[in-house]
C-alpha cells in the first residue's frame, strides 16, 4: 500500500507470525530482491486501541510511528473487514492516534489522522550538544545554525513521535530538485547532535498556505513522501512564521493537508491511501 507514493509492505498480525521481524523487513523491502517498498508494517490486536501498528523500516530498524503508513492501516482494516468503524484509535510506538476514514461507496479514499502534540523540547526530540553546537535540553531548537559538508543550515527540529530536522532552503542553497539527497541524507541523518540519529525535510515556502518538500527518511533513504515529516514541516513553518495554521505539504508522490490548531500546535493531518497488490511471499 502508499500514501502519496510512501510505500509499505502490510501483513495481517492475527493470521500471519514473523519470527524475525527485523530481517524479514530487510529482505522484502529491497527493490531488487524482495517485494520492494520502504518498510514493513505488521497489524496487530491490542489491549489499548482497535489495532496496534508496528513498522519497521528497510533497513530493519524499529520505527515509532509513519503518518501514511497508519492512513494505508486504517484502509486495510476496514476494506478487509477486520473493522465496520470510521473513528478509530491505533496503539503505535509513539502513542495512540484517532483515525476518521473517509469513504466514497464503500471503499476508504483517504484518511485523517490526529497526530497528537509536536515534541519541540531538545531533549524531546532527542538534540543534544556536539562540538562547535551548544544545545540548552528544555528549549526547544528553532533556526540552529548547523554546519554540515562545509556548509551552515538553519535547522528547525520537531519531534512527531519519531525526530525530525526542517530545513528552508534559502536562495543560495539552490532548489530542492538541485539538492544531492543521497549524499545530504546521511550527512545529516548521522550527525552527531542526533543520538536517535533523524528524518531531515528539505523544504520551500510557495506561499504561507503550501509548503514544497523533500525528505530523507532514517533507515530508509529518501522517501516520496512522508507524513510525520510533513506535520514537522508544517510545524516548523508556524514555529518560523513562514506558514498558515492550514498547510499543503506537496512532497515528490503527492499532497497531504496538514492542520495546526492555533494555541497547542495540535497537528490534524490527512491524505490518501491506495492498496498497490496484494500476494503471497
Amino acid at each position: 500500500m502508499q500514501g502519496c507514493g510512501n510505500d509499505y509492505i502490510y501483513v495481517n498480525g492475527f493470521k500471519e507470525q514473523i519470527e524475525d521481524v527485523a530481517k524479514m523487513a530487510q529482505r522484502l523491502s529491497h527493490r531488487r530482491f524482495g517485494i520492494g517498498g520502504d518498510g514493513l508494517v505488521l497489524i496487530g490486536p491490542s489491549c489499548q486501541a482497535d489495532f496496534q501498528m508496528t513498522m519497521y523500516n528497510a533497513d530493519g530498524s524499529l520505527g515509532a510511528m509513519c503518518g501514511n503508513g497508519i492512513r494505508c492501516l486504517g484502509k486495510y482494516v476496514y476494506e478487509k473487514g477486520l473493522t465496520n468503524k470510521t473513528d478509530l484509535l491505533v496503539e503505535t510506538k509513539a502513542g495512540i492516534k484517532r483515525l476518521k476514514l473517509k469513504l466514497l461507496q464503500g471503499k476508504v479514499i483517504s484518511v485523517g489522522v490526529d497526530m497528537g502534540v509536536p515534541g519541540l523540547l531538545a531533549d524531546e526530540i532527542p538534540v543534544v550538544a556536539a562540538p562547535g553546537v551548544a544545545i540548552s535540553p528544555r528549549e526547544p531548537v528553532v533556526g540552529l545554525p548547523l554546519k554540515v559538508l562545509e556548509h551552515t543550515y538553519e535547522v528547525t527540529c520537531v519531534s512527531m513521535g519519531n525526530p525530525h530536522g526542517v530545513i528552508f532552503l534559502t536562495p543560495g542553497e539552490g532548489t530542492l530538485e538541485a539538492l544531492n539527497l543521497s549524499v545530504l541524507g546521511p550527512a545529516f541523518e548521522g550527525h552527531p547532535i542526533f543520538p536517535d540519529r533523524v528524518n531531515v525535510e528539505f523544504a520551500e515556502v510557495a506561499d504561507p498556505g503550501h509548503i514544497r518538500m523533500r525528505v530523507w527518511e532514517r533507515g530508509s533513504q529518501e522517501t516520496f513522501a512522508c507524513g510525520t515529516g510533513a506535520c514537522a514541516a508544517a510545524v516548523a513553518g508556524s514555529l518560523t512564521g513562514r506558514t498558515a495554521d492550514v498547510v499543503v505539504v506537496e512532497t515528490i508522490g503527492g499532497c497531504l493537508k496538514i492542520q495546526l490548531d492555533a494555541e497547542t500546535r495540535r497537528v490534524w493531518m490527512e491524505g490518501p491511501a491506495v492498496t498497490v497488490f496484494e500476494g503471497e511471499v
